[in-house]
């Protein structure tokens, strides 16, 4: 049985907390500068949620312009901003080819690792941090402060308190708790009055009250070069019909208003086209031609090359499917599904809220904390995928550490 005394060390690395990327490369800059760096993460190894991601290709960031990749952070955008200007996406893949990893453009404007795997460079940034000193603990799992410089930790070995003039937070958001990230940091940064924005989920599905036949019938089932509309914004791309809604890379990209839209009352609705590439005009053309007793599936398949699952979505959202060819194409671009709600924040890929940024200074430090500094998906940001939220997991990571070398007025890492 572990003992309630937690045992006390003297030595004073700077701590940082998590294993992620953003905790990754604090630790980076910091050893790179000449610190001691201790890396405490509560999973038996780190990367867990990295190592996830890349099982997509592991998107490490995208290859627009400044202005648009900064406004995809939205209200976050204008804190962001500096903190991504110095280690931006040209940046972060000069930093992979230094780790022998090369990098390509998609034609999304996507930036992958030409292995489209997260295991080399994650192999090879641990070879890279082994050699500048880091030393890691796993199975440590952080549970709370300690005085004015502590940091409690629960261990395999029992409970302990680590002392250092600097630390950095870098947990992670709550999504994917069984990789890591599960929020519990929540509770001992508000016993520290630390204001937190409620955590929700982001780059999340939307939950489509389908009938159970339906639903039971097409659940799984991809629909391919769609297009889906919110408001004033339109995605192209793919999704996935699931047992309670709708999931994917094109309703991921909707955003935030989607998500808040689904979860005001009443829900709000995103609007299918089964056939972006052709005007309503041409689709209409194309479905002005007799039936003759063949079933809707059929009819628009061979019409216009819509796949299965059309007939039953029409049937889902309408009462009676339109007979006439612009009627009916005009409901094909423009399918209303009403989202109701979100899927589950265990389930989403990222997550939305976190601390207040009015709750740290410029260098990502805690106003009410000083000396502990935090980063990553921990702070009151969410980005769509893309790339953009392993940038700002890079640097913010970065930015912290850059804020602890000031603290502790120590050099920055040569260039």
């Amino acid at each position: 049985m572990a003992s309630n005394n937690p045992k006390m060390t003297n030595d004073r690395p700077v701590i940082v907390v998590g294993g992620g990327p953003a905790g990754l490369m604090a630790a980076e800059t910091l050893a790179a500068a000449g610190c001691a760096v201790d890396l405490y993460e509560a999973m038996p190894s780190v990367g867990r949620k990295f190592l996830m991601a890349g099982r997509g290709g592991l998107n490490l960031t995208h290859s627009e312009a400044l202005e648009p990749f900064l406004a995809r952070y939205g209200t976050a955008a204008p804190i962001l901003a500096p903190l991504i200007e110095a280690f931006d996406s040209s940046a972060l893949r000069d930093w992979a080819h230094g780790l022998g990893i090369a990098t390509f453009v998609g034609t999304s404007g996507r930036v992958f690792p030409e292995a489209l795997k997260a295991s080399p460079l994650l192999r090879a940034w641990l070879a890279r941090l082994d050699g500048l000193g880091v030393r890691f603990h796993a199975r440590h799992r952080w549970i709370g402060f300690e005085g004015t410089d502590g940091l409690r930790f629960e261990t395999p070995g029992g409970p302990m308190v680590r002392c250092a003039d600097a630390a950095i937070l870098a947990l992670g958001g709550a999504s994917w708790p069984r990789l890591g990230a599960d929020g519990a940091w929540q509770g001992p940064l508000q016993g520290e009055s630390v204001s937190i924005a409620p955590l929700r989920a982001a780059n999340c599905g939307l939950i489509v009250p389908w009938s159970v036949p339906f639903a039971q019938r097409w659940a799984g089932t991809p629909l391919k070069t769609i297009a889906l509309r919110h408001r004033d914004r339109t995605v192209a791309g793919e999704a996935v019909v699931t047992m309670a809604g709708i999931e994917g890379g094109a309703v991921y990209a909707l955003g935030a208003a989607a998500r808040d839209g689904a979860l005001a009352a009443g829900g709000t609705v995103i609007e299918l086209d089964l056939k972006p590439a052709w005007s309503e005009a041409v689709l209409a053309d194309r479905l002005d031609r007799p039936r003759r007793g063949a079933s809707l599936g059929n009819f628009l398949r061979k019409s216009a090359g819509l796949p299965p699952i059309t007939a039953s979505l029409l049937r889902e959202t309408e009462a009676a499917v339109p007979e006439r060819a612009g009627e009916l194409a005009q409901l094909l671009k423009r399918l209303p599904l009403r989202a109701v709600g979100t899927a589950p924040l265990a389930r989403a890929i990222s997550t939305a809220g976190g601390v207040r940024f009015d709750e740290i200074d410029a260098d990502l430090m805690l106003r009410r904390r000083p000396g502990t500094f935090v980063a990553g998906e921990m702070l009151d940001w969410e980005a769509p995928t893309g790339g953009y939220l392993l940038q700002a997991c890079f640097a913010t990571g970065r930015a912290a550490a850059m804020g602890v070398l000031r603290r502790l007025g120590t050099p920055s890492p040569a260039a």
